[in-house]
């Protein structure tokens, strides 16, 4: 049957905007069959440059799948739309099709190897997924929704990232969802039905393993002296934030909410809210308070410096014995009388009369273009330095570490996509993960139930609960396995606090111990098959 030429680039297009459907919060698990879909496109590509027009097929399905996970990234420009509104749609277009290079040069790579037989499927999972391990590496890395990560956190197969992180995850999943593609090439019938027995062995296993994992979980949620933790979202909108003469009202509503009696049973509040709701006063005080990612518009060194106004507001916010780790903008003299600027997270500890920093944590891997302009001044002169507010490029903090300071549980900070990155924190093992984030920035739509989802994978590959801390949702508190504490979590546009105590870690998993160690063995799995698909003799094609 003789198709169309636009019919080979527009099936391989579809392809992948059905596999990035299968991520939350769309969670269309039957858009995992757009890999085989993807498969059969690199097989069948025809013409005198097999290797060109593989890329390009694999481009094309890179680029649906980049333009679901990552529209979200017109927001920023949205924010000032009178200003930036035309940079949004060429932003979408260069971060779509510049991720898709990525799936491109992986589809000349199977291309170019393409092996006999059924092991074929291997081979596409081991050359897809260290391409996905190389775009969370290349430069700075951006790790955004890896196909590993289409399983809703929290669920049975995404306990396998437990064992073999998201990487290896990956891997597992375009195995499995490429297998289907092994029917409709020219491989033996033998050889199809072993790839498809192994597939739905690998796909019971994914779903039985991952179930007893969640079942073996079984036990106490925290203990009993385990700190109390209220995280603040105050739903305060990114175009407003950031008008110096709305400081004071921002401040006040984080302050507010910090204030407000606990509840027995705390309720989140529902989307529009502008005042919280009544609640049941009486049960303990929170031990911490969390505020989000750059909660207040302004640089903390001078809300805290003396004759500040705010300095004896912010003393006031919390009571003695009470910890406040707050998301800030922190300036540090570099000499000359020029300054750098850094994305902290500042622990404040309330004594009987002062406010005291007790430690910080400045954040170690910074966004291009949202925090640094790669394209320096030239950035500055086209207008994208103001997307910063601030004056100059953030300085990258160390690498990360566990902060441990008085009335907290040794803690990971992760600020805002750090969660993206497997095993970013190394050094000693904490007792929870604090992801604080201006998911502001991502708007009202799939971008923020993504990253809720991409960070919780974080939780179950190390074994340790995380507290999701947000301005304008979603924040939540996780716990070891991924999962969402019911009622313990604040949705896009809440307005509200989430009191809680802070869940028990679990034992180390074995990705914490190995990292990406196992993910290396399933890559070598896929080089084997693709010396034993060599040796094989091609079946004679079917005229």
């Amino acid at each position: 049957m003789v198709r169309p030429g636009w019919y080979a680039p527009l099936t391989a297009l579809l392809a992948g905007l059905a596999c990035a459907l299968a991520h939350p919060p769309f969670g269309l698990l039957p858009g995992l069959l757009g890999y085989s879909l993807i498969l059969l496109r690199l097989e069948t590509v025809q013409g005198p440059r097999p290797l060109r027009s593989a890329f390009v097929m694999a481009w094309l399905a890179g680029l649906g799948y980049f333009a679901v996970s990552t529209w979200w990234i017109a927001e920023p420009f949205l924010v000032d739309v009178r200003t930036y509104g035309w940079m949004a749609p060429f932003a979408v277009v260069l971060m779509g099709g510049g991720l898709a290079l990525f799936w491109g040069a992986a589809g000349a790579a199977y291309r170019a190897l393409r092996p006999r037989s059924a092991w074929k499927v291997l081979v596409f999972a081991g050359v897809f997924s260290a391409a996905e391990w190389l775009r969370g590496h290349v430069l700075t890395g951006f790790p955004w929704d890896l196909p590993g990560e289409s399983w809703a956190a929290g669920s049975a197969p995404s306990q396998a990232a437990a064992l073999v992180g998201s990487y290896g995850l990956t891997w597992i999943t375009l195995a499995l969802a490429a297998a289907p593609a092994i029917l409709m090439l020219p491989v033996r019938r033998l050889a199809q039905a072993g790839m498809l027995v192994a597939a739905g062995v690998g796909l019971t296993i994914l779903y039985a393993g991952g179930a007893g994992r969640l079942a073996a979980s079984a036990r106490p949620l925290y203990a009993k002296d385990a700190p109390v933790i209220r995280i603040v979202q105050a739903n305060i909108d990114q175009k407003n934030k950031w008008k110096p003469e709305n400081l004071g009202l921002v401040f006040d509503a984080y302050a507010g909410l910090t204030q407000q009696p606990v509840a027995k049973q705390p309720v989140a509040q529902q989307a529009g809210a502008k005042q919280p709701g009544a609640q049941q006063a009486g049960a303990q005080r929170p031990d911490i308070v969390i505020w989000p990612e750059g909660a207040l518009p302004a640089v903390i060194d001078d809300l805290i410096a003396p004759g500040s106004p705010f300095a004896p507001r912010l003393r006031d916010v919390i009571q003695p014995g009470q910890t406040l780790l707050m998301g800030a903008n922190r300036a540090e003299p570099a000499g000359s009388g020029d300054y750098r600027y850094f994305n902290t997270l500042v622990a404040f500890r309330r004594d009987a009369q002062a406010l005291r920093v007790t430690g910080y944590y400045d954040k170690y891997r910074l966004v291009p273009f949202g925090e640094f302009m790669p394209l320096g001044k030239l950035a500055g002169r086209v207008g994208f330095r103001s997307l910063v507010h601030m004056p100059d490029d953030f300085t990258a903090g160390p690498p990360p570490r566990p902060l441990v300071v008085e009335g907290v549980p040794p803690v990971q900070p992760l600020i805002c996509y750090e969660a993206l990155f497997p095993r970013l924190a190394q050094g000693p093992r904490p007792k929870w993960i604090l992801n604080i984030s201006n998911d502001a920035w991502f708007g009202q739509g799939s971008g923020p139930l993504q990253h809720l989802n991409i960070a919780s994978y974080r939780a179950i590959e190390s074994g340790l609960p995380i507290v999701r801390a947000t301005p304008t949702g979603v924040s939540a508190v996780i716990d070891a396995e991924g999962r969402i504490l019911p009622g313990k979590q604040l949705g896009l546009g809440a307005f509200g606090v989430i009191d809680a105590r802070l869940p028990d870690a679990v034992a180390p998993t074995p990705y914490s111990r190995l990292g990406d160690s196992l993910f290396a063995g399933l890559l070598g799995l896929s080089a084997l098959a693709w010396l034993a698909g060599r040796r094989r003799r091609p079946r004679p094609e079917v005229a």
